[in-house]
């Protein structure tokens, strides 16, 4: 029964005759209320949108047949027809139409299906796990074409290296040009939860439009921004518990005691040890005077923590929209601290991160943008180089003074290092660095000129600075003890006087600063079953870090995009840009591309089988790509004068000399530098690329990508330019080519089985090998094992191992049988059964230098694989990852100390791995790991050689993740739409052939900050 009516004035009367108000909710197939869904009256501009909760209330005529349509973000839009009804309870299906669905590309974006090129998106969630800040250590495994590897775990030093496709240049820079929001930015002080979606453009089709810019692919970012609707407010915080994934084992001191005695019987030399230092030893019987040390847990802790935060406010209205995102990053350090000194020098690496982002429009068709973003770091860490600490903890020997005496003293020997000291007592650095990031922009719909025309303009200006300050210790030392006195005090002479005030030290400051700018015109229409897409778009910038030129680049770059019946498409793109790098006439160039694609999916003969191949693509392209930064010296086209030559000789045998060679008596002479390189230009690369995309039962996806890249003008130093042209210094020229060749695989599948039961799985593979082309190597050179030509780049090098020497090699005397080669270079060591045999490669019967050549294998993998998962039952939820690389290789030791005893009782301490196979008389294995071991260097036999290359491979287990969503009936009453706990292991074991320490680490010896496996607790809440 409808309410009585209460008197109001005629107007109002008829108002309310003619309208009645509809009540709604909008929710997801998971029944979650959805903010911020506009609701309009269709065929009218009256609108609504969804509140916090999902609700909304809009007037509409009483008249039969009146429709609302439902539109929002990723979703596909829906209209309802009314009848009368006064509530409406509405379900909006995620958008998974490609011809709908818009993916970030170059400069602007696309429509999936008309992308045609080897683009691909992530969804920045994705890429949000592990206890690591640095976000290129998450990309491996993850997204198809990246080959990267993380070479430390060390605060602040963890950044991976990777590159789009492989290596492709020995000169300039392999990096992939980073843009966040149109602006060439870093990638690593980017925080996950700033990142709206995520893009790497990978072929020529979408990399051509940079030019100079894009011969290593491109990486594009946009930040999140605020969308019609209530306030919505996300936070997410977590904490993790560290520890190192691997670390090197060495023998305890009295086993390496008896092992040099055994070592030094054996070469006939005094034994070091007596019996009775090494029970007492054993047995603890005065750890001062008789110690036993681990130098690598002296100077490393159990544990270190991880805490990252993040707090996330959007919304807005049809006029504005904002999108606030606030985080918070805290690692402490591995390394151990004294904490009896006055000042605390552990390390401690903050950063904060805010970006906010603001969409106006000021008209019907003008759009108003402002970006401000940035971070300040805030990073302390002992007053030592880490590296050099592990390196110490190697070389110092377990059994010759304790990390510090039982009285407070620190024992030190002459010429060696104490870690702990190193690690401990010599105060601290605290660097800041902070970067202020700003975008403005202005984007205007020129429909009322042409339909489907826009215009923006962009300007941007980033600011990075940083200082350095140092507070210094030098504590007091002492020569190790030599014994008690009779009242049992410690027997020793002090080594260096300290000084137990902190003495500072402030570094330079450094900064350096980018401005941008952009303009351009976009159009979009469609005629008929056509689609156009076309772009033309002007920019340039510069970067100023504080040398004497800015860095300068100004070009235009434009795009033609062609899609007939959502079918076939037609892409050209081009870029013509110049760098201020380059001689004046020749600094601009024309970087072209094609790309043509054919859904064979959407061909009306396979409606039939539309329930089965949902999807089939077929895209192929070719383009040319450059990049500036090509190595050398800068501004090359210019010639050099040396002013400090030492004078000039003149006469047949040098009799008349001008000139002198000390600065201080007044000008010096002038002589020829540098020679300038006339056509010093860019490199340039021609990317080919073929895909297919196929798409079966609406739930599995595979991508297929096969890509070559041909690389010239790779800027380099002439090599075989004669002496007799008189050139001082050899010439530089664009001369160097390298190729590079690789596949990529990317398999998706997802299921809904029921409203309880939802399962993903993915996988991916990349491989790339790069080949040397042309090097100015000389041509007697070539196709030889010293020849880089036609071998992959930075390929290992050293002496190829046969097996070690057998009694059966040797004659009665000693000496190798004949038909043996000798083996130089092994100093004064006498070669024996045991030790390493190499090949004689050149064939003059003898193992020398020139037997040393390319070995294969690179310490850089060729192939980079992931795959993982999630099952989501009800409220749990499980997700795992795991990440691999193949095809990477590494020649360990190469020192004196790395085989053990080799440093003697100086130096080096002694791996336990695998000690049970080394070559004895008792187990004279010919291919034992470790060779025979001898009292003191055997030069032979730690030598780089393929004896010592090992596969470096690894599957790494990086994410074990379980969650769980608490029931919204628990929540209600303290204002939390959805709460989700949550506890995940990362990088929890490594499976790998090599065994001695983590595969992953870029060290010879094992000892590097080591990365590391962590145990991780977080929640997230909606409010």
């Amino acid at each position: 029964m409808a309410a009585p009516l209460l008197p109001q004035a005629p107007a109002a009367v008829a108002q309310s005759v003619q309208t009645n108000q509809v009540t709604g909710l909008v929710t997801d197939k998971q029944k979650e209320p959805l903010i911020g869904v506009t609701v309009t009256l269709v065929g009218t501009e009256t609108r609504a949108i969804t509140d916090a909760d999902g609700m909304f209330r809009i007037n509409v005529p009483a008249k039969s047949g009146t429709t609302l349509e439902f539109n929002y973000i990723g979703f596909a839009s829906k209209q309802v027809k009314v009848n009368g009804s006064r509530l409406l309870n509405v379900m909006l299906e995620e958008e998974t139409n490609e011809f709908t669905e818009v993916v970030v590309t170059g400069y602007t974006s696309q429509k999936k299906a008309s992308i045609i090129g080897a683009i691909e998106t992530i969804k920045p969630a994705e890429l949000q796990f592990g206890s690591t800040r640095t976000l290129s250590n998450n990309l491996a495994g993850k997204l198809s074409g990246v080959i990267g590897i993380q070479r430390s775990g060390e605060p602040g030093y963890d950044d991976s290296n990777f590159w789009i496709r492989g290596i492709s240049t020995f000169s300039g820079s392999n990096n992939p040009l980073i843009l966040v929001d149109g602006v060439e930015r870093d990638l690593d002080n980017v925080d996950v939860a700033e990142i709206e979606s995520f893009s790497i453009l990978k072929d020529a089709s979408a990399s051509a439009m940079y030019g100079v810019r894009g011969a290593n692919g491109v990486i594009v970012i946009t930040t999140k921004r605020g969308k019609i609707g209530a306030p919505q407010v996300s936070f997410h915080v977590e904490h993790a518990i560290n520890q190192p994934t691997q670390l090197p084992k060495f023998l305890n001191a009295p086993d390496y005691m008896s092992l040099l005695n055994e070592l030094a019987a054996q070469d006939r030399v005094a034994q070091p040890f007596t019996q009775q230092q090494i029970d007492r030893t054993r047995s603890g019987y005065d750890p001062d005077l008789y110690p036993d040390v681990n130098w690598v847990d002296a100077i490393t802790k159990d544990y270190a923590y991880t805490t990252r935060g993040n707090l996330e406010v959007s919304g807005g209205s049809d006029f504005l929209r904002y999108s606030i995102v606030t985080s918070y990053f805290k690692e402490t350090g591995l390394l151990e601290q004294d904490k009896s000194l006055v000042f605390d020098n552990a390390t401690n690496n903050q950063q904060y991160n805010l970006r906010t982002n603001i969409d106006m429009d000021v008209t019907k068709t003008t759009m108003l943008r402002v970006n401000i973003g940035g971070y300040l770091n805030r990073f302390k860490k002992q007053r030592c180089n880490t590296n050099d600490a592990f390196g110490e903890a190697f070389r110092t020997l377990p059994f010759v003074h304790p990390a510090r005496y039982s009285d407070g003293a620190i024992p030190v020997i002459s010429y060696r290092a104490n870690p702990w000291r190193t690690v401990t007592q010599q105060g601290y650095d605290f660097i800041t660095s902070s970067k202020i990031q700003t975008l403005f922009s202005v984007e205007q719909d020129l429909k009322m000129i042409l339909p489907g025309l826009k215009a923006k303009g962009l300007f941007s200006f980033d600011r990075w600075n940083r200082s350095r300050r140092s507070r210094t210790a030098k504590p007091s030392t002492v020569f190790p003890a030599t014994g008690r006195d009779e009242e049992g005090n410690l027997i020793y002479s002090q080594h260096e006087a300290g000084d137990e005030s902190l003495g500072n030290e402030q570094g330079n400051e450094y900064g350096n600063t980018r401005v941008y700018f952009e303009t351009d015109l976009m159009y979009n229409h469609r005629f008929g079953k056509t689609d156009v897409d076309a772009m033309l778009l002007y920019n340039q910038q510069a970067y100023d870090d504080g040398s004497f030129q800015d860095y300068r680049k100004q070009g235009i770059a434009g795009r033609l995009s062609a899609t007939y019946d959502n079918r076939y498409v037609a892409e050209f793109n081009f870029g013509y840009n110049g760098s201020e790098n380059f001689a004046k006439g020749k600094r601009f160039g024309f970087f072209p591309s094609v790309a043509v694609g054919w859904l064979l999916s959407e061909e009306p003969f396979m409606e039939k089988l539309k329930p089965i191949f949902h999807k089939i693509k077929f895209r192929a392209s070719i383009g040319q790509a450059g990049d500036d930064n090509i190595g050398g010296r800068r501004f090359a086209y210019l010639g050099t004068l040396k002013t400090d030559a030492e004078g000039y000789i003149w006469g047949t045998n040098g009799q008349r000399n001008y000139g002198h060679n000390k600065p201080e008596e007044g000008p010096m002479g002038i002589s020829e530098g540098e020679i300038g390189v006339e056509n010093l230009t860019w490199e340039t690369v021609t990317k080919k690329n073929l895909g297919i995309e196929v798409g079966l039962w609406n739930m599995l996806d595979l991508n297929v990508d096969i890509f070559s890249e041909k690389r010239k003008n790779i800027f380099m130093e002439r090599s075989i330019i004669p002496t007799q042209t008189g050139f001082v210094k050899a010439p530089w020229a664009n001369f160097g080519q390298v190729s590079n060749k690789g596949l990529e695989v990317t398999l998706n599948f997802h299921k809904q089985w029921n409203k309880d039961l939802f399962t993903s799985a993915y996988g991916n593979f990349t491989y790339a090998k790069n080949r040397v082309d042309e090097k100015d190597e000389p041509e007697a050179l070539k196709g030889t094992h010293r020849s880089a030509t036609g071998r992959s780049m930075n390929e290992l090098w050293g002496l190829v191992a046969e097996r070690l020497f057998t009694y059966d090699d040797f004659n009665a005397d000693g000496t190798l049988k004949d038909g043996i080669p000798t083996q130089d270079g092994v100093g004064a060591a006498i070669l024996h059964p045991g030790d390493i045999k190499y090949v004689d490669v050149d064939g003059d019967g003898a193992i020398t230098e020139a037997d040393e050549g390319y070995i294969g294998g690179t310490e850089d993998p060729r192939i980079v694989y992931g795959f993982g998962g999630v099952i989501s039952y009800k409220n749990f939820d499980f997700n795992f990852f795991f990440q691999g690389t193949g095809d990477m290789y590494r020649v360990i030791g190469n020192q004196p100390y790395f085989l053990p005893g080799g440093g003697t009782t100086t130096e080096g301490n002694a791996y336990s791995y695998n000690l049970d196979d080394r070559w004895t008389e008792t187990n004279q294995d010919p291919y034992a790991f470790w060779p025979r071991l001898t009292y003191g260097p055997n030069v032979n036999n730690y030598r780089r050689s393929t004896w010592w290359k090992k596969d470096m491979s690894f599957l790494r287990c990086k994410t074990l993740e379980v969650g769980y969503t608490l029931p919204k009936s628990w929540l209600q009453s303290f204002y939390v739409k959805s709460c989700r706990v949550y506890v995940s292991g990362n990088n929890l074991f490594c499976l790998s052939s090599f065994k001695l320490w983590d595969p992953e680490l870029g060290t010879n010896d094992g000892l590097k900050y080591p990365m590391n496996r962590s145990v991780m607790f977080g929640i997230d809440i909606n409010f």
